[in-house]
C-alpha cells in the first residue's frame, strides 16, 4: 500500500478556467495572496530537504492548527507559517524562520506547484474540492470510504494474482488505467449509481418533416466532414449570458483539438429577447456551419468571432441596438481564416430579425417539450443524454471528449456497428450520406436508452424453450405465468413449490423454462426443501379443526447424517420447542420400527430492525438505543452499526417506545420526529407492533446544539465528560449506560449489590465479581461437552460465574435442563440471539453460521451494560480460575486470544499460517487459535471493533476459497486494524499443536482435531483429560435425573492414539463441527 496527495491551488484553478485551460501569465508572476500556492512549495520544500515523511507531517501540522483556531475551512497565513517552523525545527540547520522568507519573496518551486494545480485542473477533481483515490476510482474521502476502497480493491488483485495477470514486476495502478481508465472525472458525466442519467429519445424529432434538428447543420474537427459520426454532441447555448459562450468556444475547441467520431450542433437558447448584435452573431454562426463547415478555417473563425461578441456585447456595456460593429468584424475575420466575406457582405446587412426570433421561439418549445429544458438554461445533449449545466457547475472540452469517450463505449458502439452492417436497397443511394447514417445512429441510441430495463419488463416470449420448457395448457385461464427456474438451485426450490400452488388454487396457464447452469463440478443443492404455506386444505371439512401447514418428506436416505432447520421470514425468531432426537445429527436408521420423526417448533419472538440516519453525516454508529414500555424504558438494548446504520431488536406484538441511551449517546444526540422539528422535538419514538410482519424503523439523529465537534466513539483514555468522576469509578465513553443498565444484567437487584459484590457471597457461597463466560453448541454431542466445560469451570474458581449461551442451536433438552444445572450448582446464565442482518453475506453452512456467530456481532449480541465477556469452546475443558483472565490487563486491545503453540514438530507440515499468503499478510505476528478468547466490550465498542470485522467478512467471505476456518481465520486476517492482546501460551493446551511437553502448565485443554490421526474427540478426550471421565459422568447423572431417564455407567478401554484406526467409530458419531475444526 502506498499513499499519495495531489494539491493544488482553487484560485488558480479558477484563473486557469477563465483563461481557456491555459496557466495565467498574470498569476505566475505574483502569486504571493495565494497561501495554498505558499503551502505547495513548502511541501515540495520539505520533501526534497527533509523527506516525504515529514512533508506529510507539515500538512498535518497545519491542519491542527486550523483546527486549533476553530476555523472552518479557511487557512491564515500565519498557521501555515506557525506549522512550517513546528516541522523543521527539530532538524533544521539553519533557522526556520529564514528559510521561510526565502521561500515567500523567491517564488522558489512555483512552477512544480503551478503543474500540480494544472494536473488537478486537467483531471476534473478541483471542483470536488477534496477526494480519494484508490487505483484510479474515486472515493468519498474519509476513513470508512478507505476501508471499504481496500477491500474492493484486494479480490479484484487477488482475482488477477491468481490467473498469472499480476506478477512482482507488474506496475498495478498503470495496468487498471490502461485497461478501464479515463483522463478526467466529472461527476455529472460518470454517474456513480446515486443519480441517474437523464436519456431522451430523438427518434419522433428527427422523423418529422418538418423539425428543428432537420434543419441543422453540424461543425466537424478538420477533414473529417465526410466521415461516420456515431457522436453527436447537440450543444444548447444561451447566446445572452457568459456561461453559454463559454459552452459554445469549448465546444469549438474540443473540435479543434480533433474527433473522429464526433460532430457538434448549436441549439441557441435565448434567456431574455436576444438583442440585434445577438442576432446577428446566431446568424452569422448559423451561415457558417450551413455553408462553410467544410472549410479549413472556420473553427478558428468561428472562435474568435465568439471572443469579439462576448468581449464586446456580454462583457462590455455596449449600445445594443448598435450592430454594425459585429458586422465589420465579421468581414474581417472572414478574410483572415480564408471565408468568402463577399457572401457575409450580401447577407447580413439585410439579415430578418423577426425571422431569426420566430426561430428561437420554435427551438425554445422543442428544447422545453422534447428536452426538458427551460429558456436560458445550458446543455449538452449527446445521443439522447441530457447533461444540464446549472449555476456553479462548467462544462470543458475535456469534459466533452470523456463524454464521447463513455457514451461511445458504453452505449453507441455497437449500435453503430450493426447499423454500418445494414443493406440499404430501398434507400436512394444520393440520400445515404454520413449525415443520414450519424442521424440514424443518434435516434436509434437515444430511443434505446430510453427504456427501462428492470426485471418487471422483461420479455419471455421470445426465448427458444422447444427442447427445455414444460407447457401447462388452460384455455380458461385469465393468467398466463412465465418461469425461468434453475431446477439445481436454492431459489429454485423455493419457486417451485410457489407455482404449484398457484397451479392448484389459481389454474394459470404455464410456462415453466428450464435454465441450468451448463456445466457442473459438484451438485449446487445439499438439502430436501419443502416450501410451507397456509391453504384450504388446513382446515377440515367436517368439524373445526385446523390442522395447520406440515411439510412432509417422504423416501429419505436412512444412512445419512442429516440436519433439520426452518427457513422463515426474516423478523421471525423461531426455536425448537419439542425434539426428542438431535436434530443436528439425524441418523434415521437409528429410529428403529417408527422411521418417523417429529419436532415442534414455536415463533418465540419478532425482530425490530431499522435505520439511523443523521443529515449530511455517515451513520452514527455506536449509537446506543433503548426499547422498552411506557413504565419500563429498558427491555432490550442494542447500538447502531456502521453499514447502513442498521439496528435490531427482539420484540413480542404490542406498544414499544425507542429512545436514545443515557450516557454519551442521549448527552450528544436527540431523536427528530419523521425527520422534522426542533431541537427536542422528541424523547423517544413510539413503535407499535401489531402483526408479524415485524417492523423496519426508519429514524433520523441530530447532535445537540453545542455538541456539533463532539465523537460519539471517544477512548476511555480521552474521555474529558466525565474528569471530575472520582477515582476508582468508570470514567469510560458508556459509564452512565454501564451504571444505569446494571440491573438489567442478571436480575433487577443486581445494581444494588453492585458496590458489595466483592465482599458479598453470593449462591453457592461465591464471591467477588461476576465472570462472564459466552459459548455456543450445536448438537447432543457439543451439549454433552458444553455441560462438562461449565463444571470445570465451577469446581476451579470461587467467583460468581454467569454463562451466556446462543439460543440459535441449543435443543429443548439443554435448555430443559441447564435451568436446573444452574440452581444446583449456583450460576447464572442468559441465552441470547441475534437474527442474521439481510445486508451481511450470509453462509449457507449451518457450521459456518455459527462459527460467524461467535465473531461478527460481539458488539451486539451481548447487553451493552456487559463490559466484558471470555468465550470458552463447548469442548474445552478449565483447569484454573478463570477470574485470573477475565482480570487480565489487555493493554487497551479489544480481543485476547492464545497463539498457537509450535513445539510439536511433527505438526509442522499442517502449520499453514507459516507459509504462502499467511506468512505474508501476518508479517511477523501471531496466529492465533479461537478456542479461548477475551472481548473487552468497552474497548471493542468504542473502536468499532465490530464494524470493522463486518467489512473484512463481507469481502473475503464472498470468495468460497476464503475464511476456511472463519471464526479463527477472520481475526487473525484483520489485526492490523483490530488489535489481538497474545495471551501467554499456558492459556490454551492443545495436544495436536503444543505436544505433552507442556500439558502440565496448562490452564485450559482443548480437544482440537488432530489432522494426521483423525481420533474422535470422545475417545480423545477420555484419553488426554484424566478428570474428563468424571466430569462427564457427574453431567450424565444429573441430565438423566432431570430428564427422568437412565444411564448406562461407562466400561469403555482407552487406546492410545497409534492403536487408531480410520474405521474405527462411524462418522456419525461425530457432528460437523468436530470434522471441521483444526
Amino acid at each position: 500500500m502506498r499513499f499519495g496527495v495531489i494539491l493544488y491551488s482553487e484560485k488558480l484553478v479558477e484563473k486557469i478556467e477563465e483563461n481557456d485551460g491555459e496557466l495565467p501569465v498574470a498569476h505566475l508572476k505574483d502569486d504571493q495572496d495565494d497561501i495554498s500556492s505558499l503551502v505547495m512549495r513548502l511541501f515540495l520544500h520539505i520533501k526534497e530537504n527533509h523527506g516525504a515523511l515529514m512533508a506529510f507531517q507539515f500538512l498535518s501540522n497545519v491542519n491542527k492548527l486550523r483546527v486549533e483556531s476553530a476555523a472552518e475551512d479557511s487557512l491564515e497565513m500565519h498557521q501555515v507559517e506557525g506549522a512550517f517552523v513546528e516541522t523543521i525545527l527539530p532538524t533544521a540547520t539553519s533557522p526556520p524562520q529564514e528559510t521561510l522568507l526565502k521561500l515567500e519573496k523567491d517564488q522558489t518551486l512555483s512552477e512544480l506547484s503551478h503543474e500540480s494545480s494544472v494536473f488537478a485542473f486537467k483531471l476534473g477533481l478541483a471542483k470536488m474540492g477534496c477526494s480519494l483515490l484508490m487505483n484510479g476510482l474515486v472515493y468519498e474521502p474519509n476513513e470508512e470510504a478507505l476501508i471499504n476502497a481496500m477491500n474492493d480493491e484486494l479480490p479484484r488483485i487477488q482475482e488477477q494474482v491468481y490467473y498469472g495477470q499480476i506478477n512482482s514486476h507488474t506496475d498495478v495502478l498503470d495496468k487498471f488505467l490502461s485497461e478501464s481508465g479515463v483522463q478526467r472525472y466529472n461527476a455529472k458525466i460518470i454517474a456513480d449509481g446515486k443519480v441517474k442519467p437523464k436519456f431522451v429519445s430523438l427518434c419522433a424529432s428527427i422523423l418529422a418533416k418538418e423539425s428543428i434538428l432537420n434543419d441543422l447543420y453540424y461543425l466537424h474537427s478538420p477533414e473529417t466532414m465526410d466521415d461516420l459520426k456515431p457522436v453527436t454532441h447537440l450543444l444548447v447555448v444561451d447566446m445572452t449570458s457568459k456561461k453559454g459562450m463559454k459552452l459554445l468556444r469549448e465546444g469549438i475547441r474540443y473540435l479543434i483539438s480533433g474527433s473522429k467520431i464526433a460532430r457538434v450542433g448549436v441549439l441557441f437558447n435565448a434567456n431574455k429577447d436576444a438583442t440585434l448584435p445577438s442576432l446577428v452573431f446566431m446568424k452569422a454562426f448559423e451561415m457558417t456551419t450551413s455553408s462553410y463547415s467544410h472549410k479549413k478555417g472556420v473553427l478558428q473563425f468561428l472562435d474568435q468571432l465568439c471572443s469579439f461578441y462576448e468581449q464586446e456585447y456580454i462583457l462590455a456595456s455596449v449600445d445594443t441596438k448598435s450592430y454594425q460593429k459585429i458586422i465589420d468584424r465579421v468581414f474581417q475575420l472572414a478574410d483572415a481564416n480564408g471565408l468568402p466575406s463577399k457572401a457575409y457582405e450580401s447577407s447580413l446587412p439585410g439579415f430578418s430579425a423577426e425571422n431569426l426570433t420566430s426561430y428561437l421561439n420554435k427551438v425554445a418549445q422543442f428544447l422545453f417539450r422534447t428536452i426538458g429544458v427551460e429558456s436560458g438554461i445550458n446543455a449538452v445533449v449527446t445521443n439522447g443524454r441530457v447533461i444540464q449545466l446549472l449555476e456553479g457547475s462548467t462544462f470543458l472540452s475535456h469534459d466533452l471528449h470523456l463524454l464521447e469517450s463513455l457514451e461511445f463505449k458504453q452505449r453507441i458502439k455497437h449500435i453503430a456497428e450493426i447499423i454500418e452492417e445494414i443493406k440499404w436497397d430501398d434507400v436512394d443511394p444520393d440520400v445515404l450520406t454520413s449525415k443520414f447514417i450519424s442521424d440514424v445512429v443518434m435516434a436509434i441510441s437515444s430511443s434505446s436508452s430510453t427504456r427501462d430495463r428492470s426485471s418487471e419488463s422483461a420479455r419471455f416470449e421470445i426465448l427458444s424453450a422447444e427442447y427445455s420448457a414444460v407447457i401447462m395448457q388452460n384455455e380458461h385461464a385469465s393468467i398466463h405465468i412465465d418461469a425461468v427456474i434453475d431446477p439445481l438451485s436454492s431459489s429454485g426450490q423455493k419457486l417451485s413449490a410457489l407455482l404449484r400452488i398457484l397451479s392448484k388454487y389459481v389454474q394459470p396457464s404455464m410456462r415453466l423454462v428450464l435454465n441450468p447452469v451448463s456445466s457442473l463440478a459438484d451438485l449446487p443443492l445439499k438439502n430436501y426443501y419443502r416450501y410451507v404455506v397456509p391453504t384450504t386444505d388446513d382446515f377440515s371439512g367436517t368439524d373445526h379443526t385446523v390442522n395447520g401447514p406440515t411439510a412432509f418428506f417422504s423416501n429419505m436416505p436412512l444412512s445419512k447424517t442429516l440436519t433439520m432447520n426452518l427457513d422463515v421470514p426474516e423478523p421471525w425468531l423461531v426455536q425448537p420447542l419439542v425434539a426428542i432426537h438431535d436434530l443436528d445429527n439425524i441418523l434415521l436408521e437409528n429410529l428403529a420400527e417408527t422411521r418417523t420423526l417429529q419436532a415442534v417448533f414455536e415463533l418465540e419472538a419478532l425482530v425490530l430492525t431499522g435505520h439511523c440516519s443523521e443529515k449530511d453525516h455517515e451513520p452514527p454508529r455506536g449509537l446506543q438505543l433503548i426499547l422498552g414500555t411506557r413504565n419500563t424504558p429498558h427491555l432490550v438494548d442494542t447500538l447502531v452499526m456502521a453499514n447502513l446504520g442498521y439496528w435490531q431488536m427482539k420484540v413480542f406484538p404490542g406498544l414499544w417506545y425507542l429512545q436514545l441511551a443515557p450516557g454519551r449517546s442521549n448527552e450528544l444526540y436527540v431523536m427528530r420526529e419523521d425527520g422534522e422539528g426542533g431541537q427536542d422535538s422528541t424523547l423517544s419514538k413510539r413503535i407499535t407492533i401489531d402483526d408479524l410482519r415485524g417492523k423496519l424503523v426508519h429514524m433520523e439523529v441530530k447532535k445537540r446544539k453545542g455538541m456539533e465537534r463532539e465523537k460519539l466513539l471517544v477512548p476511555v483514555d480521552d474521555d474529558d465528560s466525565h474528569s471530575t468522576t472520582k477515582k476508582g469509578s468508570q470514567n469510560g465513553w458508556n459509564s452512565n449506560i454501564l451504571k444505569w443498565a446494571s440491573g438489567f444484567i442478571g436480575g433487577k437487584d443486581q445494581s444494588k449489590k453492585e458496590a458489595n459484590s466483592s465482599l458479598e457471597p453470593k449462591s453457592g457461597g461465591r464471591y467477588g465479581k461476576t465472570i462472564n463466560i459466552f459459548s455456543v453448541a450445536s448438537g447432543h454431542l457439543y451439549e454433552r461437552f458444553l455441560k462438562i466445560m461449565i463444571l470445570s469451570v465451577l469446581k476451579n474458581t470461587h467467583r460468581p460465574v454467569k454463562f451466556w449461551f446462543i439460543k440459535n442451536y441449543l435443543s429443548p433438552q439443554f435448555k430443559d435442563v441447564i435451568p436446573h444445572m444452574a440452581h444446583e450448582y449456583g450460576f447464572e446464565y442468559e441465552l441470547i440471539t441475534y437474527k442474521w442482518p439481510t445486508w451481511l453475506h450470509k453462509q449457507k453452512e449451518k457450521q459456518r453460521i455459527i462459527w460467524a456467530y461467535k465473531i461478527l456481532f460481539l458488539d451486539v449480541i451481548f447487553p451493552l451494560a456487559l463490559e466484558k465477556v471470555i468465550f470458552v469452546d463447548a469442548d474445552q475443558i478449565v483447569r484454573t480460575d478463570m477470574g485470573e483472565l477475565y482480570d487480565m490487563d489487555l493493554k487497551g486491545r479489544p480481543l485476547a486470544y492464545t497463539p498457537f503453540c509450535d513445539n510439536n514438530k511433527d505438526m509442522d507440515g499442517y502449520r499453514f499460517w507459516k507459509q504462502g499468503f499467511w506468512k505474508d499478510h501476518l508479517r511477523g505476528r501471531p496466529y492465533h487459535i479461537s478456542a479461548l478468547y477475551v472481548v473487552d466490550l468497552v474497548k471493542f465498542r468504542e473502536t468499532a471493533a465490530g464494524d470493522q470485522l463486518r467489512v473484512f467478512y463481507e469481502t473475503l467471505s464472498k470468495d468460497p476459497n476464503s475464511l476456511s476456518n472463519l471464526d479463527q481465520d477472520l481475526p487473525n486476517y484483520a489485526q492490523h486494524m483490530v488489535p489481538i492482546f497474545s495471551l501467554p501460551q499456558e492459556w490454551l493446551w492443545c495436544e495436536s499443536w503444543c505436544g505433552n511437553a507442556t500439558k502440565s502448565k496448562a490452564k485450559t485443554i482443548d480437544l482440537c482435531n488432530n489432522p494426521m490421526t483423525k481420533e474422535p474427540k470422545l475417545q480423545g478426550a477420555k484419553r488426554i483429560v484424566t478428570e474428563w471421565p468424571d466430569l462427564d459422568l457427574e453431567a450424565r447423572r444429573f441430565t438423566a435425573k432431570i430428564l427422568g431417564e437412565n444411564i448406562e455407567e461407562p466400561q469403555e478401554q482407552i487406546v492410545p492414539p497409534h492403536q487408531i484406526e480410520s474405521t474405527n467409530e462411524d462418522s456419525s458419531s461425530e457432528d460437523n463441527e468436530s470434522k471441521a475444526e483444526l
